[in-house]
């Protein structure tokens, strides 16, 4: 069998559940941290700590979550969503949604202290006002989800404990990887790893670009 139509296949794989992830993750954390940022409830400081501490969650810690919810005796085991690309963008989004929500709230947040008496002189409500930082803050927060799909491309752990690794189904760039190193296959591993590594500096170039067009918007 020819190993192109396999790399095709695995490299596919991997963009589309790092990119649904990042999207399910981008859904939930830009609101979320918007939310953090400019309302203030009791507990407030508690959450911020939390989805601070979930930016380093382990990525095996997020699968072996994401695993017990689907297994067979798990909450969610009757959807079957165990060794499936489903299952796997469940524990990427778990992963990369506190990237996201931490980073938009510190965005946000200083929008906010700069803005507040405008928007609440102009008598906009919190979610108006909410919707309209996330606009003003929109350069600084896309660099916040390229720096989630950076990190979702190069997971492997979580990935690996809900999937399962199952050729032409749940493989992935990474798994694929370290499956082939073990094996002693190490031009399709070395492929992948180029591949993988062009993809993150890709991710890098676009978040200095963007960065540097903020800052270059910004006013002075």
């Amino acid at each position: 069998m020819s190993g192109d139509p396999i790399l095709f296949s695995i490299v596919s794989r991997s963009l589309s559940v790092s990119f649904a992830a990042v999207l399910l993750a981008s859904i939930f954390g830009l609101p979320l941290g918007g939310g953090l940022a400019t309302l203030r409830f009791p507990g407030r400081n508690l959450v911020v700590v939390i989805v601070n501490t979930l930016m380093g969650l382990p990525p095996v810690v997020a699968g072996l979550v994401i695993f017990l919810l689907l297994s067979h005796s798990g909450p969610l085991g009757s959807l079957g969503l165990l060794f499936t690309p489903a299952a796997m963008v469940m524990a990427q989004t778990v992963l990369v949604m506190p990237i996201v929500a931490a980073i938009t709230r510190q965005v946000i947040e200083d929008l906010w202290r700069q803005y507040c008496d405008l928007y609440i002189l102009d008598g906009a409500g919190r979610l108006r006002s909410i919707c309209s930082l996330l606009w003003l803050g929109r350069f600084s927060l896309l660099t916040a989800v390229l720096a989630g799909l950076g990190r979702a491309a190069a997971e492997v752990g979580a990935i690996l404990i809900v999937g399962g690794n199952i050729a032409g189904a749940t493989r992935t760039m990474t798994t694929a990887i370290a499956l082939e190193t073990s094996r002693g296959d190490f031009a399709l591993a070395l492929g992948l790893g180029v591949i993988l590594l062009g993809l993150t500096l890709a991710i890098n170039a676009m978040a200095h670009l963007i960065g540097a067009a903020a800052r270059r918007a910004a006013p002075s």
